[in-house]
C-alpha cells in the first residue's frame, strides 16, 4: 500500500494525463498567451498608426511607409523586451540549478531532510514523505529537488531566442491585419474597413486569451474591442487635426 501510494505521488495527477506532464503543459500556454498578447498588441498598435496617418491624408505611400514602420519598429522591440526579460529569467534559474547541484553534492543528507520536510508540509505522514523523498532521489536528484522547492524543470529552462523569435512573429501576425485592411480597400472606406478588420480581429484575440486564462470570454472580448476601437478613434481625430492644421 505505501508503495502504491509513494508511485502515485510521483505520477500525473489523473489517467488521462499520461503523457503530459502539468508544468510542460502550463509552460506551452503560457507562451501560447504570450503570442496571443503578442499579437494584440501588434493589432492595436499598428492600427492606431495607420488610421492615425490616414486621417491626415489620403497617400498609399504614406500609409504604407508608416505602417511598414511601425511593424517593424514594433516586432524589433518586442523581440529585444522579451529576449533581455526571458534572458533574465534564464540566468537566474541556471543559477538556482547551480546552486541546487552544489547543496546535493555537499550536504546530500540536509537536502533529503529539506524535500522529506516539503511532503510533510504537502500533507504526507512523515513515514511516506522519507519513502517518496528518498525514492525521487534515488531516481533523478536535481529533478527532485528543482521541482519541489524551486518549481522548475531543468529540462525546460526559459529559451530567449526562442521567446524573441515568437514575441516578433505574434506582434508582425497581429500588425498585417490593420496594414493590409487598409492597403487593399478604397480610399472612400479604407478607415472603416480597417476598423471593422480590426475589431474582429481582436474579439477573436481577446477571446482565446481569456479562453486559456481561464476567464469569461465575452467580458475579456469585449474589454479588448473597446481598448482598441478607442486607441483608434483617439488616433484617427488625432491624425485628422494635424492634416487639417499642416
Amino acid at each position: 500500500m505505501t508503495d502504491d501510494l509513494a508511485r502515485a505521488a510521483t505520477q500525473t495527477s489523473h489517467a488521462g494525463e499520461p503523457a503530459l506532464h502539468r508544468g510542460s503543459l502550463a509552460s506551452r500556454l503560457n507562451w501560447l498567451r504570450a503570442g496571443v498578447l503578442g499579437a494584440n498588441d501588434g493589432i492595436v498598435s499598428v492600427a492606431g498608426l495607420v488610421v492615425g496617418v490616414a486621417g491626415a491624408t489620403t497617400d498609399r505611400t504614406a500609409l504604407l511607409t508608416a505602417g511598414v514602420a511601425g511593424l517593424v519598429a514594433g516586432a524589433l522591440s518586442m523581440a529585444a523586451g522579451e529576449y533581455v526579460s526571458v534572458s533574465t529569467q534564464r540566468d537566474t534559474q541556471q543559477a538556482l540549478l547551480a546552486a541546487e547541484r552544489r547543496e546535493l553534492a555537499e550536504m546530500p543528507e540536509e537536502e533529503l531532510a529539506e524535500l522529506t520536510a516539503i511532503y510533510v508540509d504537502k500533507g504526507l505522514s512523515r513515514a511516506l514523505a522519507e519513502q517518496v523523498a528518498l525514492e525521487l532521489t534515488a531516481h533523478d536528484p536535481l529533478r527532485a529537488h528543482a521541482d519541489a522547492e524551486l518549481g522548475i524543470d531543468p529540462d525546460e529552462v526559459a529559451g530567449p531566442w526562442t521567446a524573441a523569435g515568437t514575441s516578433a512573429a505574434a506582434f508582425t501576425l497581429g500588425a498585417l491585419v490593420p496594414l493590409l485592411a487598409i492597403l487593399l480597400t478604397p480610399v472612400a472606406v479604407r478607415v472603416a474597413a480597417c476598423f471593422l478588420a480590426v475589431l474582429v480581429a481582436l474579439a477573436v484575440t481577446g477571446g482565446v486569451s481569456a479562453q486559456l486564462g481561464g476567464a469569461g470570454r465575452r467580458r475579456a472580448g469585449l474589454r479588448t474591442v473597446l481598448g482598441g476601437a478607442l486607441a483608434m478613434a483617439v488616433t484617427y481625430g488625432i491624425g485628422s487635426l494635424v492634416g487639417r492644421s499642416v
